[in-house]
């Protein structure tokens, strides 16, 4: 198992119980040190199972064990762009389990159609199933945050079938929805050069080019990639 951000060790303690290894990313140096102690003190026959790597989540390329489940309470403000890297970088994951923000979490898991359908939906499509699966109130957390928490599942599927780069994609779904609520001829037209260019892909994709980012599946989006590429 991965964990991101373990803090003081409670969850790092719990999954030590269940898995088999457990790799642990931590950014503080303080805390990085401090967790192989806790284990040491409270799971002394586990200690071994453990590895601490302290490093920026965001950065991080290698790890010393290939990941097959992550399970993590993920920092508020870069939880999106950790699950994203880890998706890209690490492919020997295939499930599982985060707790972000609430909102994060509605986000992650909305489909096309809905008012808060947008980037952070279709890129973990490109990835991956996501399903909202619980909620966790701030009275169990130390210090008590003022936010909700949500429970995220991840089931890794196969991108779309697709001609275009995962980066071609992702750069028509970032203009799709830099002006939200925008029509995809007037969206896409910066990067296509003209709205009349724009419709023409789009038409080419089997998409109404009246129709806005928010209606989109992430193969449609593929769809369009592949016209404009």
């Amino acid at each position: 198992m991965l964990e991101i951000g373990p803090g003081l060790g409670s969850l790092t303690l719990a999954l030590l119980e269940a898995a088999d290894r457990v790799v642990a990313v931590e950014i503080d140096e303080l805390l990085a040190v401090a967790l192989p102690q806790t284990v040491a003190e409270r799971a002394p026959d586990r200690v071994a199972a453990l590895d601490v790597v302290e490093a920026d989540a965001l950065r991080i390329t290698e790890l010393p064990a290939d990941p097959t489940v992550v399970v993590a309470n993920l920092p508020y403000n870069v939880s999106v762009p950790v699950l994203l890297h880890l998706l890209a970088t690490f492919d020997s994951w295939r499930r599982g389990l985060v707790m972000v923000q609430a909102e994060v979490a509605d986000r992650l898991a909305a489909r096309p159609g809905s008012k808060i359908y947008g980037v952070p939906s279709v890129k973990m499509a490109w990835y991956a199933t996501t399903a909202r699966v619980g909620s966790v109130p701030p009275s169990v957390f130390w210090p008590v945050p003022n936010v909700e928490s949500g429970l995220v599942s991840i089931e890794r599927t196969d991108p779309p079938v697709t001609t275009a780069s995962r980066e071609q994609v992702f750069a028509v779904v970032d203009a799709a929805f830099a002006q939200r609520r925008k029509m995809l001829r007037a969206a896409l037209a910066g990067i296509v050069g003209s709205s009349s260019a724009a419709s023409a892909a789009l038409e080419a994709a089997g998409v109404d080019p009246t129709a806005r980012g928010e209606t989109l599946t992430v193969e449609q989006f593929a769809a369009i990639a592949e016209q404009l590429s």
